[in-house]
């Protein structure tokens, strides 16, 4: 346990305090004790149960009438605005959802989180057999063709060259054993990197030289229409989908991209 200074605290560090018991919340966490709160955060239950009436009264925790804990719905009030703010729902999402009813595959946008890449949005295709990711969820960004390119072309470029060079990522089976997934960037006015568009479905799927072909060239198309829409240079995909147009069927084979 930390030792609490408490009621000595600086408005900083309730605040941290704050934003700890919120973060202590997984996705798959619908509700938690008390305890399970004062164990994650290492702050003493008075603490936590000091914190958590001042959440509760801005809205952003629930207690139910089990006497648990959960998330309340100010979060989701900012997770809008967020949305909002990159613009999401009048350019990515339109393409996420052509793409995913091209492709017949699981389409997402990601955008980079400190060392995680958050899901900042998805359509999933109708298929039994599909990939299936919530918004808001975050993995690790060392692993998947979204984190690689994520990493390639974020701020100091400390990714692999060779996706910057192409414009585009795969990865096989690396999140997740039986997932394939293919990514590229969309840029902003600036040049800057706005988030990675993203196709993933089955390994037994995805993985065909074929389909992997047809999903980065579809996705450059589309993270071309959607940079020309943030105010972007498209031009830049020219010579990307004309690459990926030509390759040889041996660049799209697990281990090849």
């Amino acid at each position: 346990m930390n030792n609490d200074a408490s009621d000595a605290s600086s408005g900083v560090a309730v605040l941290d305090r704050a934003f700890a018991l919120l973060a202590a919340f997984a996705p798959t966490d619908e509700r938690l004790t008390l305890t399970e709160l004062s164990r994650r955060t290492g702050l003493y239950k008075s603490t936590v149960l000091r914190l958590l009436g001042a959440l509760e009264h801005g809205g952003f925790i629930r207690k139910l009438d089990d006497g648990l804990y959960a998330i309340g719905p100010a979060p989701m009030r900012l997770a809008a605005n967020y949305q909002r703010s990159f613009r999401i729902d009048s350019i990515v999402e339109p393409l996420l959802a052509q793409l995913s009813q091209t492709l017949g595959e699981t389409a997402s946008f990601y955008v980079r989180a400190g060392a995680h890449r958050l899901v900042l949005s998805r359509v999933e295709p109708t298929r039994a057999l599909r990939v299936s990711i919530r918004i808001g969820e975050e993995f690790d960004v060392q692993r998947g063709a979204s984190g690689k390119v994520l990493l390639a072309f974020g701020e100091g470029e400390e990714g692999d060259s060779a996706v910057r060079a192409r414009l585009w990522a795969t990865s096989y089976g690396e999140r997740d054993p039986e997932t394939a997934s293919a990514s590229v960037p969309v840029f902003g006015a600036q040049g800057e990197l706005k988030g990675a568009l993203t196709i993933s479905g089955p390994l037994s799927r995805l993985a065909q030289a074929a389909a992997m072909q047809a999903a980065v060239t579809a996705l450059l198309e589309m993270a071309r229409r959607a940079t020309a829409e943030f105010g972007g240079n498209p031009a830049r995909y020219a010579a990307a989908l004309s690459q990926a147009q030509a390759a040889d069927p041996g660049e799209w084979e697990a281990g090849g991209g």
